[in-house]
């Protein structure tokens, strides 16, 4: 609970004191008085905001401007107070409390008596895990379809602090900050990025990166954990890489291919249909080369899971001396 300041030298003071009921009733007169803060109080924290990372040991100065009647320091923890020094000291060894707020109190001689200041005191912690998921999917995606990834941190604090970065490959393509939000203890998290992937996507990585962004007087480089990646893998359809109808022109004898590759994902399976023989062996290649083809039309066929797409080839007879 917190008390004003001169509550606080009644209580801490009013044992220790030898000057009978006459002090401790001008104690509590003077605690009808406002404490002063900010700029207009004689106190000076050293340093005034303190990082402090879940466990470790801080310490920090509050010192008084001109001559004090008390000086202390009102802490849950660590609560401590002076009546003959200009400055005192607040410390911890563990740092583990979550709703720590130190307060520096001084009584002082002269206008303004009383004043205080908290000290801007950041217990953080780095999450136990981050990880990532597919959001309602299981398996590859699709091409062209919208997919949620799920980006999960696991007792991070304070999460106001806190960025998650999500990367594909090397290239960031979003971040969350959680500003809005103003636990100082640990919480859980997430983040949903939404994809809409293409074929070049395939194979690709995504990670999601929780960044603690504390301040210059946090530690540097920023505190963060990467979660696993996420490979993906994206099914499309087959794509030639020479789609357009060919034409070729042969005379008997003459060696000629005809190339149906396509890319794709799952890999396309090939069929050839055509009014003329095909060599035994061949109607399953995504390419032909023969000596033995004869004019006609020659239809491709590439297959896979998603789609069916053909591709023509017409062979004409050229005439000699041409």
């Amino acid at each position: 609970m917190y008390f004003p300041p001169l509550l606080r030298l009644h209580r801490r003071l009013g044992a220790e004191n030898n000057m009978g009921n006459s002090f401790l009733t001008w104690i509590v007169v003077l605690c009808m008085c406002s404490s002063v803060s900010g700029e207009g109080c004689s106190l000076v924290l050293k340093p005034s905001r303190v990082v402090v990372g879940f466990g470790e040991s801080v310490s920090v100065s509050c010192e008084a401007t001109r001559p004090v009647r008390v000086l202390g320091w009102e802490s849950s923890i660590s609560a401590v107070h002076t009546q003959q020094d200009l400055s005192v000291q607040w410390k911890a060894d563990s740092l583990i409390d979550w709703i720590e707020e130190p307060i520096c109190y001084g009584v002082f001689f002269t206008a303004p008596r009383q004043c205080e200041e908290k000290l801007n005191l950041v217990l953080y912690k780095t999450p136990d895990s981050v990880s990532i998921r597919p959001v309602n999917h299981t398996g590859p995606m699709v091409e062209g379809k919208e997919y949620q990834l799920l980006c999960d941190v696991q007792n991070i604090a304070p999460v106001q602090y806190l960025t998650l970065r999500w990367y594909r490959g090397q290239t960031e393509v979003y971040n969350h900050s959680f500003t809005d939000l103003t636990s100082s203890s640990p919480v859980q998290v997430s983040s949903i990025l939404v994809v809409t992937p293409t074929k070049a996507e395939n194979g690709a990585q995504y990670r999601c990166v929780a960044v603690l962004e504390l301040g210059p007087e946090g530690p540097q480089p920023p505190p963060t954990v990467t979660s696993e990646p996420l490979n993906a893998s994206v099914y499309f359809p087959p794509t030639f890489l020479n789609p357009e109808p060919e034409v070729l022109y042969l005379l008997p004898g003459d060696e000629i291919t005809l190339n149906c590759t396509a890319t794709g994902n799952p890999a396309p399976m090939y069929s050839w249909q055509s009014s003329q023989p095909i060599q035994v062996g061949l109607e399953n290649e995504a390419a032909i080369t023969s000596n033995s083809l004869l004019p006609g039309t020659y239809i491709c066929t590439a297959s896979n899971t998603l789609q069916k797409k053909i591709k023509k080839f017409t062979l004409r007879p050229k005439n000699k001396g041409v």
